[in-house]
């Protein structure tokens, strides 16, 4: 019995600590998609890791697998897996050689253009990292794979071609005055280094032979997606988006493994007890500043890799009734429930009216969404307390009304709940249903 993890919203849902809790009885964990646009935080005994591109299962001790539909920058990568080592950690981690990679002018080029975005309505809000300038690429069959780091012919036969159109684009379109970024022999030594260091740890594998033989051989696999459903490029509210696939279907293409793998298995859609994002686009359920801004000190509310201060909202059914047709959840996390705690109000969306009609789904454009009027349910509150003691005494310790609310997101999207998240330590999770328990 394999799983894949997969954020129902906007990002920001507690992937990692799912991915951590659950990780316990699995053999590899892969990330599928994105790169260090992506932030995964997990508490282990008191010490709390940030991820942003290291799949979370290493911290478990679990072999972490970055597959072909990633983009790799492999500095980050080294220096997240230096850093876990100097806190005592050993991460085997191993990488497609189908994944292609993040260079210095993808991050340049990423801020130029977002700065050259002065109107709101098109800017996106990128963290920078240089995500959607690699995607670009690769989709417009000019990108550096791992595979052609280990092949110095290759690799220079490509920059030479490659960074020749970066450098013009730079200065003619952006008035970059073009350095080391640019620079193909710069490029060729820097590379040249991490690859050596890829063979030399033999962390470069072909993801798709590799999961499969796992698999056949009885391993237990856990797919890890980065964000959420809703930037997803094909399912979110474009262009709002990131530039590859969190939903299910990137699980299949971005590691090369066979569609039954993935969809014999579960699919756990782990849900905020409320909503957040980092970035531009609508957001029909947004909290009013001074509201927004009382949840997201009293939750941490800033995002992991950018800092950026979260959007906070209501939680919005019409949401996540999306997401659970795109991926096909057979259960949901429902995470930070004890963020909840204490508030004067609160609310869940359960309808939008757009244009006169009620509207149970996501509009397929972002323009209608941004129309969507929030038809809403509101439910009892319940108060803040000590959640790290209830994670022993079970689901029925919960407060009744924090309860209620659990069970009617359950009731309307027509799942089970697997947990309940009440902290962000590992033992601060109520287990309901272990989803790789036959």
């Amino acid at each position: 019995m394999n799983a894949t993890v997969i954020g129902a919203q906007l990002g920001d849902e507690g992937k990692g600590s799912v991915v951590d809790l659950f990780g316990e009885t699995v053999d590899v964990v892969v990330r599928y998609q994105g790169g260090t646009n992506a932030g995964h935080t997990v508490v282990h005994h008191g010490e709390e890791y940030k991820l942003r591109l290291i799949p979370s299962g290493v911290i478990r001790g679990k072999t972490g697998v970055l597959g072909n539909g990633c983009v790799v920058d492999l500095e980050i990568l080294f220096d997240e897996i230096s850093e876990l080592r100097r806190r005592g950690l050993d991460p085997d981690v191993r990488v497609s050689d189908r994944a292609h990679v993040v260079l210095p002018y993808h991050r340049v080029l990423d801020r130029a253009e977002e700065a050259a975005k002065n109107d709101d309505s098109l800017a996106v809000g990128t963290t920078g990292n240089g995500i959607g300038p690699a995607y670009e690429d690769k989709a417009g069959r000019r990108g550096i794979r791992i595979g052609d780091v280990l092949n110095e012919s290759a690799l220079r036969r490509r920059l030479q071609y490659t960074v020749r159109k970066k450098r013009r684009l730079a200065q003619a379109v952006f008035g970059i005055d073009t350095g080391a970024e640019f620079d193909t022999e710069h490029l060729i030594d820097t590379l040249r280094d991490f690859g050596e260091r890829l063979e030399r740890e033999e962390m470069v594998v072909d993801t798709g032979t590799y999961l499969t033989e796992k698999d056949r051989d009885g391993a237990t696999i856990l797919f890890e997606s980065a964000q959420g459903t809703h930037i997803d490029v094909e399912h979110g509210n474009y262009p709002f988006v990131t530039s590859s696939n969190p939903t299910v279907g990137g699980a299949i293409t971005g590691t090369g493994v066979s569609p039954t793998l993935v969809t014999d298995g579960r699919i756990i859609g782990v849900v905020k007890a409320y909503l957040s994002r980092v970035g531009k686009g609508p957001l029909p359920t947004e909290l009013d500043d001074e509201s927004a801004s009382e949840v997201r000190e009293k939750v941490g509310g800033f995002g992991t890799v950018t800092g950026r201060p979260r959007r906070i909202g209501w939680l919005d059914l019409p949401m996540l009734r999306h997401a659970a047709r795109v991926n096909g959840f057979t259960g949901i996390v429902l995470n930070h429930v004890d963020a909840l705690g204490g508030l004067n109000e609160l609310r869940v969306c359960e309808t939008y009216k757009l244009d006169g009609e009620t509207v149970t789904g996501l509009p397929s454009t972002t323009d209608a969404w941004a129309r969507c009027t929030p038809e809403y349910r509101t439910f009892d509150s319940w108060p803040d307390q000590d959640w790290s003691k209830l994670q022993n005494e079970g689901y029925d310790s919960l407060p009744e009304s924090a309860r209620t609310y659990i069970e009617y997101v359950s009731a309307e999207l027509g799942l089970p709940v697997y947990a309940v998240g009440i902290g962000p330590a590992r033992t601060e999770t109520i287990v309901l249903q272990h989803p790789l328990d036959s």
